[in-house]
């Protein structure tokens, strides 16, 4: 077993040569319970897989560095690794409770690394195997220490995606859906028996004609109204406790958040004090995507992608454009919207028509274009490194930031959401 290349952060650039992303992971009832982790090549694109010793080791070590709990929050962490990685000691950065090691389909079952995983797994760590599109024999010698089985879904015959989700769920192994863009392919591989679905279709907009919106989200745009009109707090306090729901919701994100206050925050007064305008129009803006009902924050997977996404820009822009807080809590503010016709099963045209917003908005929101479309573009193409990581250089450049700058920015994006989606003690 080989070591770890000796002081793997020494040349700093390896790190910064390299794009970080995660991708959300839900179970059959749309809860999130962990992120994929990718890292892709900066100059090269998305195809270009990070596979070289001590580059990996240097990333992976940043992150852990770093704290994974700043990346994937409370849920699990999926990472790819191949034979180079396994049989280091690369993998001991992780703690065996946090991770799945994803072992590829192409990887060969060479007695060694077949003694190396059972020692790994014997330590704690859990497996899952990678890209698989068949029952292939030699992946046999892996089936004791593996515990799921991913597979990529895309254009994969419906007769052969039985046969595979047949076999293995007689096996005993647990079924990931891999890249699961429609709600039609999730209900196939619910029907199939998977348990986990990895892909962005719970982001995808479901246009319905005629749809009405909850009462709850309805109260939440009256709110959102009162504060750009400039109504009172005893106005906004009273709509507020038109709805409980909202309220508990509104304590819990300011708690979770700690909105610099050591003092837990009890009343609803209280809260809109310690807020002020400005952050609860954010925080009113994030609250339209929690789920009632559901036991905590984090249940929406769609809450943490929106959150990430609108701090993100946020953070981007003050970069950008230091001291201008009103082009900061517009960058938030298309990033929370951007995903509005999504919520709502509404085209974006229909929402903006219900929404007084300024042009370069509008622009960002329906064309990505101008400053706001340039960054909310960006998040979009992280969000799918895999696919569009073609096009984050391009940006970067544009926008005059350099992978360091954007991987810190992420971090920062990831530990704001994480803290916001928390659920309460």
């Amino acid at each position: 077993m080989s070591n770890l290349p000796a002081d793997p952060l020494s040349n700093d650039s390896r790190v910064r040569e390299f794009f970080l992303a995660r991708q959300p992971i839900l179970n059959r009832e749309q809860a999130l319970v962990g992120y994929e982790l990718l890292y892709r090549r900066a100059a090269v694109g998305p195809a270009d897989v990070v596979d070289n010793l001590a580059a990996t080791a240097a990333v992976i070590e940043h992150t852990a560095a770093l704290g994974l709990e700043t990346v994937i929050g409370a849920t699990l962490g999926f990472v790819n690794v191949d034979e180079s990685v396994l049989m280091s000691d690369i993998v001991q950065f992780f703690p065996a409770d946090k991770v799945v090691l994803e072992i590829l389909e192409t990887v060969a079952a060479s007695p060694a690394l077949i003694a190396r995983v059972s020692e790994l797994a014997q330590a704690g760590y859990s497996f899952a195997l990678d890209d698989v599109v068949t029952h292939s024999e030699h992946l046999a010698p892996f089936f004791p220490f593996v515990k799921i089985i991913k597979i990529d879904v895309t254009g994969m015959p419906v007769a052969q995606l039985q046969a595979l989700s047949a076999r293995f769920t007689a096996a005993g192994k647990v079924l990931l859906a891999e890249k699961v863009e429609t709600i039609d392919e999730f209900n196939a591989c619910m029907a199939l028996g998977f348990s986990y679905f990895q892909g962005y279709y719970f982001a995808r907009p479901i246009i319905l004609s005629g749809k009405k919106l909850a009462s709850s989200q309805l109260t939440l745009v009256q709110l959102l109204s009162l504060l750009t009109n400039d109504a009172d707090n005893d106005r906004i306090e009273a709509m507020i406790k038109q709805d409980a729901s909202i309220g508990l919701m509104l304590l819990r994100m300011v708690n979770a958040a700690g909105v610099g206050t050591i003092k837990r925050v009890d009343s609803l007064g209280q809260a809109l004090v310690i807020l002020g305008r400005r952050q609860l129009q954010r925080w009113l803006q994030i609250i339209l995507y929690a789920q009632p009902g559901k036991d905590g924050l984090s249940a929406s997977p769609l809450l943490a992608l929106v959150t990430t996404r609108g701090k993100f820009l946020e953070l981007i822009a003050t970069r950008l454009r230091p001291g201008e807080r009103t082009v900061a809590d517009t960058a938030f503010t298309v990033g929370i919207m951007s995903l509005m016709d999504t919520l709502f099963g509404q085209s974006m045209a229909s929402m903006l028509e219900q929404i007084t917003l300024s042009d370069e908005v509008r622009e960002a929101l329906t064309a990505r274009t101008g400053f706001f479309g340039d960054l909310l573009q960006l998040a979009e193409c992280i969000e799918r490194l895999d696919e569009a990581g073609e096009l984050v250089g391009p940006i970067l450049a544009k926008l005059c930031l350099t992978p360091e700058e954007l991987n810190e920015m992420q971090l920062l994006a990831f530990e704001w959401s994480n803290q916001v989606t928390a659920s309460p003690d």
